[in-house]
């Protein structure tokens, strides 16, 4: 992209009073946004409004600024390969999948590794959910996700603590030192930061293996309505979604509709009736999203990738899946899969609260069982 180039999309972008819908019809009309700005006033009014035309007569305030900025950005060499780039609405690499959403963003800035793009995207699944997950949703993000990358899917999400970062260390785990497009970050700030914070070392091993994709410009902080606006690019990008675990009040919710709303597959993970954190995904398989309790019933609904055979590879391994055999320890087939409390417990094993503990530490420290708030346990499935 040349430096002019650059500096007609953010003028099409930073003019007052254009939002993205008018410079879809702008650029309908007349082309790149050279061919924009070479109109006249009267030109412009037979598409826009007489104030919107006379707006797009003035260079917008800040505007070489953020050319500057956005130039050096796109200028900065890495020497672990990893790329800068601007992919706009009328570029070929601009992926088709957003073409056909209502809204798709004039441009997407792009960072990650230099050989792979968003076209490489028609067949990967969308990974959301709780930012507070119990230890068994973070485990099913990471090992679902990790089944899916087995599968050579994609996985899309957030950055997001959680749920999120756990689809995309699952992803990564899947990838290791493989040259392949593992997973993707859609995040709500400009890419010249990281949020959260403690996700950087996580997003520098995206850019390695995948890509990270904002809409929103260079030093666009982390503002609450930019996230919804992140959530519809999930969808977007993605073939399907897999919510796996969330609260009713959920921004995952919003992706799940997004996706069906764009006609594409919804899914989700049933939990603890009593878990606050599996209401939500309850609330969309009453909606009709598929139920899912192994990656295989994912891809079997993703066709393309079924008939490359990966949805029997990934049906065989072992991760992804929900199976627990009956364990050889009586305390855990005791213990199922619901949170329990410590009394309860006891009740159905008339062991005393003493030895009760002892084990239940055992057990924990081994990674068999999870502590939860409530003094309440959970057994952790097989992955």
């Amino acid at each position: 992209m040349e430096r002019a180039e650059l500096a007609g999309w953010l003028r099409l972008s930073l003019t007052p009073g254009i939002g993205d819908g008018t410079a879809r019809k702008l650029l309908a009309a007349f082309g790149l946004p050279e061919g924009v700005f070479g109109q006249g006033n009267a030109g412009l009014r037979q598409v826009v409004s007489s104030a919107q035309a006379d707006a797009l007569q003035q260079a917008p305030q800040g505007l070489q600024a953020a050319v500057d900025q956005t130039w050096q950005w796109l200028q900065t060499a890495d020497a672990s390969g990893v790329t800068r780039r601007l992919v706009t609405l009328g570029d070929a690499g601009y992926p088709a999948s957003l073409l056909e959403m209502a809204d798709p963003p004039l441009m997407l800035y792009v960072l990650g590794a230099a050989d792979f793009d968003l076209t490489q995207l028609q067949h990967s699944v969308a990974v959301v959910g709780s930012r507070n997950p119990t230890p068994q949703g973070a485990t099913n993000a990471r090992s679902f996700a990790r089944a899916l990358g087995d599968a050579g899917v994609p996985v899309i999400s957030g950055l997001a603590l959680g749920v999120d970062g756990a689809a995309h260390q699952g992803a990564l785990d899947a990838a290791g030192d493989a040259p392949r497009l593992a997973t993707v970050a859609v995040v709500g700030t400009g890419l010249d930061r990281v949020y959260p914070a403690r996700h950087r070392d996580l997003a520098h091993r995206i850019t390695l293996q995948g890509l990270i994709v904002s809409e929103l410009p260079l030093g666009t902080p982390p503002l609450t309505q930019n996230f919804p606006k992140r959530n519809r690019l999930i969808a977007g990008l993605a073939r399907g979604t897999l919510v796996v675990e969330a609260a009713l009040a959920s921004g995952s919710l919003i992706t799940a509709r997004l996706t069906s709303e764009q006609g594409k597959e919804v899914f989700a993970i049933p939990g603890s009736i009593h878990s606050p954190q599996s209401r939500g995904c309850h609330a969309l398989i009453r909606q009709g999203a598929k139920l899912v309790e192994s990656v295989a019933d994912i891809l079997e609904e993703l066709p393309p990738l079924r008939t490359n055979g990966v949805a029997n590879a990934a049906a065989s391994n072992g991760h992804g899946g929900n199976d627990a055999p009956a364990s050889e320890d009586p305390l855990l087939d005791a213990l199922g899969f619901e949170p329990v409390s410590l009394d309860a417990l006891s009740a159905r094993t008339g062991w005393s609260a003493a030895a009760l503990q002892a084990r239940m530490l055992e057990l924990e420290l081994d990674g068999h069982i999870s502590r939860l708030p409530g003094g309440l346990f959970q057994r952790m499935a097989s992955t």
